[in-house]
């Protein structure tokens, strides 16, 4: 079956995604240079996430979507496992977000420039003044009623363990008095772990996890600690089994 299952993907995944991803982001791109980021910045990336995972025939389980409100808008915080963490929360999330991302990835051709134009929020830490523009671009896409969606770890694992999480994210939740919504992905480490060599994804179900919000009791440093903890120990407790505890990421 492992053998079937790469040939389907060589023959016909890999060519119906090719062109899906380069439709996408040209559709993105287009759509947000005519039309604006609110519906073309989110819902073409939302189906390409959805049907990256449904042309490779991976089963997806979602829990938690009854704790989020209409309306809200929310800094949604995960672990990071692996690549299809991407596809997961843009397909199943149902949540209109923009990403929190490296701004590395301002470099993939197309891809990078379809980010831009939908104002994804490159976190640029070269100078104190790119993590101030940083940190505004994301103040106003959290005021103006859109959530973000941030990797706390800012990397991958290489172990299927969480690292540690930084304080960004929560410095930012507490400045506009906004929930932390911790979210936990299972399953993405088994599909394409970032150490594998060749790029061929292995079966496995995905599962995401939304827990419950964690709302300000306070302001200043003392939330900002407490949330991240609690943040973190939502993430860890519905991990697998044998991926709990802590491991350190030197990628970190």
């Amino acid at each position: 079956m492992k053998t079937i299952y790469i040939i389907y993907q060589i023959f016909i995944a890999l060519p119906v995604l090719l062109v899906a991803s380069l439709l996408t982001a040209l559709t993105t791109a287009l759509g947000c240079m005519v039309a604006g980021g609110h519906f073309w910045g989110y819902y073409p990336p939302a189906l390409w996430g959805w049907l990256f995972t449904r042309v490779l025939l991976l089963p997806v389980k979602v829990e938690g979507r009854q704790h989020l409100e209409q309306g809200q808008s929310y800094v949604f915080v995960a672990n990071h496992q692996g690549a299809f963490d991407i596809f997961l929360i843009y397909g199943f999330l149902h949540r209109s977000f923009r990403w929190m991302m490296k701004w590395q990835l301002r470099k993939i051709p197309l891809v990078g420039y379809a980010c831009e134009k939908s104002h994804q929020i490159m976190v640029d830490k070269r100078s104190l003044s790119r993590i101030r523009t940083t940190y505004e671009q994301a103040r106003q896409t959290l005021q103006g009623g859109t959530s973000v969606v941030v990797f706390p770890e800012g990397a991958r694992t290489f172990t299927g363990h969480m690292g540690v999480f930084r304080k960004g994210a929560f410095a930012l939740a507490d400045e506009l008095q906004l929930p932390v919504v911790p979210m936990t992905i299972n399953g993405s480490f088994q599909v394409l772990p970032r150490t594998r060599k060749l790029p061929f994804v292995s079966w496995h179900r995905l599962t995401l996890t939304i827990h419950q919000p964690i709302y300000p009791v306070g302001q200043g440093p003392d939330n900002v600690q407490a949330t991240m903890h609690q943040a973190y120990q939502s993430v860890m407790s519905s991990l697998e089994p044998r991926f709990q505890g802590y491991v350190e990421n030197p990628d970190q």
